[in-house]
């Protein structure tokens, strides 16, 4: 996962991301990756995914 904190407390989960970083541009180059779990992963400790990509797009 790049730039991705995950939570969970009781049943409620809680994302975290630094909107301030990026990881340069994506494979078309049209956006700035700022956050992803690359794919699909566990919620911690539990049966759910998630599936997450936050960008921007390119200046």
């Amino acid at each position: 996962m790049k730039n991705v904190e995950m939570k969970v407390e009781g049943t409620t989960l809680t994302i975290k991301v630094d909107l301030g970083k990026d990881f340069g541009p994506s494979s078309s180059g049209k956006n700035i990756i700022i956050a992803s779990t690359e794919g699909n992963v566990s919620v911690p400790n539990r049966d759910e995914k998630i599936g997450l990509n936050i960008y921007k797009k390119k200046s």
